[in-house]
């Protein structure tokens, strides 16, 4: 990777003003999502990303972030120091112009950061906004600096508060208490972003420790994206092994990949910009599939591996058991889609294209024995293509005026707004039984499920497909599956619903259901679209007060309540071992009346730990599932044995 170029004169000037902060306060969400858990580790995101982006200029190489017991947060980074010099227009310290005007920063200044990421020159004035107090240490030019706010406001002017021998900046923040309705950040969270941002950043080390219980940790890798897939491959076996890894710049973007390949069947393919997770893909990914299908199709013809009478290698084929990893650094991304994570810039396609290919087809035609093992992997996968072909023209969704034919079991809602409806998919015929009689019919339908469904992380998409229940719960849903098929636009249910047992095999049918939606249907997930019905665990009575309780300390405080001052008579607490004990009116009362019920959101808010926990739970090895459990163990609730 080429090392950016140093520009030393970072001072106040560098620094533009777009203003406002009251409207930071007034509507938060629309700068950091939400008001709820995400939107307050947003806060230290956006800290951290001021940080990462003077690691991009080349000036700092340690950012450490601590969680205090209090739940506030300080991050410090060894950077130049945000500029404390008089602003020429504002005529006020150039941090305290970054700290309290909104759209102020040095990002809107090309030369002073060439690429950078955060939330485009608004992050630490928002952070300061929605901060019951925040304060900044500036060290440089030999001196600290200290200001201190509180919820927007500055409540201590820029003093010196003494000597400094190195430059950066700490900036230490409590989220207020006023905006947020969940003031309690999460570690692993907070460590899975600080890993992340080591991984696409070699070099930079980032620490974290939690003050509340001790824990902490320190990422630095040297080897970057090489690492990262690594480390997204976990157990699965490689086909080859080192991943293939290059970074070069062409036309002022930066291009990093790594990629590997694996006996799995998925894929697992990443893409950043900037630092920022590209969830929506954009230009960048286009570009490194197309170049990623051309280069194994040449060099299979070159090497005499595909000849001309057979078929072309797909997209689909040369990505089965790719793990990837790209990460580009454009200077003016420009973003689109719905959560504005997919990269637009039309000429960075064409860019990476010319890069990955050149690359890529070096490195094969180099390395016979990785370009052979690769090519016969995807060829391996085209010849099951037309099997799964086949499968899914049994699911793809007809229309109405090809006379669609909806599976027998389903028993099916008299709305047909889709918006309007939705799918219970319910483990088994006796739940099923029970959920038809307790539903309400207009906008409720009813899939029973029987038994456990296939495990679709070990199976190649043919045999998915061809699978009776999933085609049955794929032609209920009624969007088709796969890259060509899919169409949200045809869902036939705005709400899939999964109802499973409290138990062990409840449980169990979740997770296979879970695993289902993310490998096959995620469009589904990001939409929002898929929810985790609630059942409770107990029914509390005595005499005519009946009560249910979803968890053990919920069930001890009913009967606690049930039994003081009530009179004589036993209190009856049944626990409830499936859903078929409950009859239809119980079931609608706790689980399905939308007045009553707790229905789960199935979001996924970190795709990279997504795909590493499903491959632990899912995949081929033993041993990480294991472990898994038993270090989880302790958080698990509700566990019938």
């Amino acid at each position: 990777m080429t090392a950016p170029q140093k520009r030393e004169d970072y001072t106040a000037e560098s620094i533009q003003v777009l203003k406002g902060l009251e409207a930071v306060r007034r509507r938060p969400s629309m700068y950091i999502g939400s008001t709820a858990a995400r939107g307050l580790h947003h806060l230290v995101y956006e800290v951290v990303d001021n940080s990462v982006d003077e690691a991009l200029a080349g000036f700092c190489d340690r950012i450490d972030l601590t969680i205090h017991k209090d739940n506030s947060v300080t991050v410090v980074d060894n950077g130049r120091g945000i500029p404390v010099d008089l602003h020429k227009t504002e005529k006020l310290p150039g941090l305290e112009v970054a700290m309290t005007m909104l759209h102020a920063g040095g990002k809107f200044d090309k030369s002073t950061y060439k690429v950078s990421g955060g939330l485009h020159g608004v992050g630490v004035s928002v952070v300061n906004a929605l901060s019951e107090r925040l304060d900044v240490w500036v060290q440089r030019d030999g001196k600290e600096y200290h200001m201190a706010f509180e919820r927007g406001q500055t409540v201590q002017q820029l003093e010196v508060a003494g000597k400094a021998k190195k430059s950066g900046t700490k900036v230490t923040f409590r989220p207020d208490t006023q905006i947020f309705t969940e003031t309690r950040f999460d570690y692993a969270t907070v460590a899975n972003r600080l890993r992340e941002l080591a991984f696409l950043n070699r070099g930079l080390t980032l620490t974290i420790q939690d003050e509340r219980d001790g824990k902490e940790d320190s990422f630095f890798f040297k080897q970057g994206l090489a690492e990262f897939v690594t480390y997204l491959r976990g157990n699965r076996k490689a086909l080859h092994p080192k991943p293939i890894q290059f970074a070069t710049t062409k036309d002022d973007v930066e291009i990093d990949l790594a990629l590997q390949y694996d006996e799995a069947y998925a894929e697992n393919t990443f893409s950043f910009v900037n630092n920022i997770n590209t969830h929506e893909g954009g230009t960048h990914l286009t570009g490194f599939k197309a170049a990623l299908t051309r280069v194994i199709n040449e060099v299979a013809k070159d090497k005499g591996l595909l000849k001309k009478e057979d078929f072309t290698l797909s997209g689909d084929d040369v990505r089965e058991g790719l793990t990837s990893v790209i990460h580009v650094k454009v200077k003016e991304p420009q973003f689109e889609g719905q959560t504005k994570t997919k990269l637009g810039n039309s000429e960075v396609e064409g860019i990476v294209k010319t890069v990955v290919y050149e690359n890529l087809r070096n490195v094969l035609m180099e390395t016979p024995s990785v370009a052979r093992v690769v090519i016969e992997k995807a060829i391996s996968a085209a010849r099951a293509r037309e099997a799964a072909r086949k499968a899914r023209e049994l699911v793809r969704k007809k229309s109405a005026l090809e006379g669609s034919i909806l599976p027998g079991k389903l028993a099916d809602c008299s709305l047909s707004d889709p918006a309007m409806c939705e799918l219970y998919l319910v483990e088994g015929d006796s739940a099923g039984g029970s959920a038809k009689q307790g539903r309400d019919r207009q906008f409720q339908a009813i899939l029973p499920l029987r038994g456990k469904i296939l495990n679709v992380q070990k199976a190649r998409v043919d045999k998915v497909l061809s699978n009776e229940e999933i085609r049955t719960i794929i032609t209920a849903v009624g969007t088709g599956v796969g890259e060509d098929d899919f169409k949200l636009e045809e869902a036939r249910y705005h709400k899939v619903i999964i109802m499973t047992d409290a138990d062990v095999d409840g449980a169990h049918i979740r997770t296979l259901l879970l695993t289902f939606f993310y490998n096959q249907l995620p469009q589904l997930i990001e939409a929002g679209f898929i929810y985790i019905a609630q059942p409770p665990l107990f029914r509390v009575a005595k005499g005519k007060e009946e009560f249910y309780a979803y968890d053990e300390k919920e069930r001890d405080e009913y009967v606690k309540r049930v039994s003081n001052g009530q009179g004589k008579g036993a209190v009856a607490v049944q626990r409830y071992k499936g859903l078929g004990e409950m009859n239809p009116a119980q079931l609608w009362k706790t689980t399905m009346d939308p007045s009553s019920r707790t229905l789960l959101k199935v979001e996924m808010e970190d795709a990279v730990e997504a795909a590493r926990l499903f491959e632990t739970l899912m995949g081929d090895e033993v041993e990480p599932r294991k472990a898994f459990i038993e270090s989880n163990a302790r958080f698990v609730r509700n566990l019938d044995i």
